[in-house]
């Protein structure tokens, strides 16, 4: 082979392509691996590593809170100096990324820096990095597609005009902002608004759509909602921003309605997108208008060329690019693998109270034509409030298809509500029958014990 032919070419080393295309050089394979940013990807250095530190943090601050009236007398005195520096330090290595470099190229990766486009078949071309010109490459066995999703930045009037924070500058923060306003009330918006205001700033969710986390069962966004109240945190769903404005240090964005918020800092937090044009797609006869690539259940794209993670559009999480980068290496190896299923596909929301789920929603199920039967179990509220002052709130959802008995899908909202969801997920994708769910013991007391009310309650 000469320099610029390789046996496959992984462009994107997020989780995913860096997991695969180590594998593939550890057996042998002549890999090339190209990275326009940070090898590593977004999780590490942006994503669920820093921010689970914050919230590690903020959760201890919410704990110490609890102690008065349960436990005696506790005060805390919340620094930002000690998140950020671990965060800086210990997490990302001030955003360098030479140890997962090295790790790769110590396998026998050559790693290319620079934007990595397909521009003939079994070609790539790297725009360098540093600016001076490109390379070439060459794949013999194929291209690999990785290059995940970016922050998606609404075409709000005046949002492009002013300096507001994606979850990388929320990410690298060094100070806690006086006040925020978050716009968005998926996972990453919610997971932020609740640790910023643990360290004492006054925090907005705006959400365009009737509740929080949308994507997930309703009673978990309206519980989540009433807890971020609780806080202290303003939730205002169902309204969506008409117009960002911002001058002498301070944001302005007003909502349908003409009502007028301020804050310090803005947070967009509306979802990701992709960009097929800038991986050339097209090349190939992929759609690049396209919202995701389309792939088989071997991740294949077109013939010679495999795509993984967040570009397929089955979900925006570092254990799904993990779990093609598997079914990809297989493939190319000719090994023998089970072919991608997503009936039960998991996904963690780290707010307190947590939301796991996995599998469908009742609606999605209904949208499907499956016949539904659902059962919840819930901690109420009450009176004395103890519930909250605990930080115990939570429910269980199960969606049941009543012609199969089995669950498609299920949620688990809670202090471990991602923890919990580690069975629910077994029971989703074995298809364990309900009958046997309700067969089982389940230890008292413990909040998973809730999986067996909920399948009480679905009669």
């Amino acid at each position: 082979m000469s320099d610029a032919e390789f046996d496959v070419i992984v462009i994107g080393m997020g989780p995913g392509g860096e997991d695969l295309a180590g594998r593939l050089a550890e057996v042998g394979l002549k890999t090339a691996g190209v990275e326009s940013r940070l090898v590593g990807g977004e999780c590490p250095y942006f994503g669920c590593v820093p921010s689970k530190m914050m919230i590690r943090a903020g959760n201890l601050l919410a704990e110490a809170r609890r102690v008065p009236g349960m436990a005696g007398q506790a005060t805390t005195d919340p620094s930002w100096d000690p998140v950020a520096r671990r965060i800086r330090d210990e997490a990302t290595d001030n955003w360098d990324d030479t140890v997962a470099a090295n790790r790769f190229t110590g396998k026998g990766g050559h790693l290319f820096r620079g934007t990595g486009r397909m521009t003939a078949a079994g070609q790539v071309t790297v725009e360098r990095a540093d600016g001076l010109g490109s390379d070439e490459l060459r794949a013999t066995r194929g291209i690999v597609i990785a290059t995940g999703t970016a922050p998606a930045v609404p075409p709000i009037p005046g949002l492009a005009e002013v300096p507001f924070w994606t979850n990388r500058e929320a990410i690298k923060a060094t100070a806690v902002p006086s006040s925020l306003i978050v716009l968005g009330g998926g996972a990453i918006g919610v997971e932020l608004a609740q640790v910023f205001a643990r360290f004492g700033t006054r925090v907005t969710v705006v959400e365009a759509l009737r509740q929080l986390v949308p994507l997930e069962e309703p009673e978990a966004g309206d519980l989540l909602a009433t807890v971020f109240r609780a806080q202290g945190i303003d939730v205002r769903t169902g309204v969506a921003a008409a117009m960002i404005g911002y001058g002498d240090g301070e944001f302005s964005v007003t909502l349908d309605g003409g009502e007028v918020l301020t804050a310090a800092e803005l947070l967009v937090a509306t979802g990701r997108r992709v960009d097929l044009a800038e991986v050339g797609a097209g090349v190939v006869g992929i759609d690049e208008h396209a919202k995701a690539i389309p792939v088989d259940d071997r991740m294949r794209a077109a013939p010679g060329v495999w795509a993984i993670g967040d570009i397929v559009g089955h979900g925006a999480f570092t254990h799904m690019s993990v779990y093609h980068a598997g079914i990809v290496l297989a493939d190319i190896l000719g090994l023998e693998h089970h072919a991608a299923e997503y009936h039960a596909v998991p996904r963690v929301t780290f707010t307190d109270p947590e939301i796991g789920s996995v599998g469908l929603t009742e609606a999605q199920a209904r949208e499907q034509g499956i016949v539904v039967r659902t059962g919840s179990a819930q901690v109420p509220a009450t009176a004395r409030g103890w519930i909250h002052k605990a930080g115990n709130e939570g429910l269980i959802k199960l969606v049941q298809d009543a012609r199969r008995d089995v669950l498609v899908g299920a949620t688990s909202v809670g202090p471990v509500g991602g923890e919990v969801l580690s069975m629910l997920t077994l029971a989703v994708h074995a298809r364990i029958p309900v009958q046997r769910l309700r067969e089982m013991i389940y230890a008292y007391p413990t909040f998973h014990r809730g999986v067996e009310d909920a399948l009480t309650d679905l009669g």
